[in-house]
């Protein structure tokens, strides 16, 4: 049975074995109660980790004839492919899951935000991105790849680069390298008046990330606060903890 390749999703369909094997050997170093495969495609990675023993595996594919292909090629899979788009779909299990995956460039922020409303759900992910938006989730602050994503995901999960991933691991080639990260879930979250108030003076600050942060947050501060040195710092030089730190100081945070 054959398959096309459709560009309008963003598929780049992997095929190194080895890739493969160091993602299962990843996954193999922590228990797994159910996983669950973003994007399987035409089933490279989904080979070697559907038989993980597991309570349950669930497959959530956007594509039709990559669903209808891999039933054909892994008829072990029916019944455990939900042909819906990630972004959309409900959680595919209430209790705890990995997730993992070789995710679509074209969607594989908005997969992290994701993640992350479901972090009580997902203890640990182990994602394929392009090589330059894993090296932001997994950025340290002073630096130019730190950003909003680095500072949002480290604050729920330790974020670890594992292994870089050449153009040939794929059919066809993308134009980039791509990154393999980790994900798990920190034992405590830090401490904040909400993760809405988080989320906001983060997106915030970094959106004007090249002034002093008295600039971008100076509407939900009082002047008295911003005379606190902290604001004279540029969004890459605080720490998630710091800006958790300043959520129980905000008003006017709508």
């Amino acid at each position: 049975m054959q398959y096309t390749l459709k560009k309008s999703l963003g598929q780049h369909f992997l095929t190194d074995k080895t890739v493969c094997e160091r993602i299962l050997g990843v996954l193999l170093e922590s228990p797994i109660e159910r996983l669950v495969e973003v994007g399987p495609g035409a089933g490279a990675l989904t080979e070697y980790i559907y038989k993980i023993p597991t309570d349950q595996f669930k497959a959530i594919e956007l594509d039709t004839e990559k669903v209808n292909y891999l039933l054909h090629t892994f008829p072990d899979l029916a019944g455990k492919l939900i042909n819906e788009d990630f972004l959309t779909t409900g959680i595919p299990f209430h209790h705890s899951f990995t997730l993992v995956g070789n995710f679509p460039y074209n969607i594989s922020t908005q997969i992290v935000f994701k993640v992350l409303e479901w972090k009580e759900q997902v203890p640990m992910m182990v994602g394929m991105f392009q090589k330059e938006v894993a090296e932001r989730i997994a950025a340290k602050p002073h630096s130019k790849a730190y950003g909003i994503l680095s500072v949002l995901a480290q604050a729920f999960y330790d974020v670890t680069y594992l292994f870089d991933v050449p153009p040939t691991a794929f059919n066809p080639p993308p134009k980039v390298d791509s990154g393999v990260i980790l994900f798990k879930r920190k034992d405590n979250f830090p401490l904040m008046a909400s993760e809405k108030s988080f989320y906001h003076i983060v997106k915030m600050a970094f959106g004007q990330r090249r002034k002093m942060l008295r600039n971008p947050l100076k509407p939900y501060f009082t002047p008295a606060q911003l005379e606190d040195p902290i604001f004279t710092k540029r969004a890459e030089n605080l720490t998630f903890e710091d800006y958790a730190a300043l959520t129980f100081k905000m008003h006017n945070e709508n």
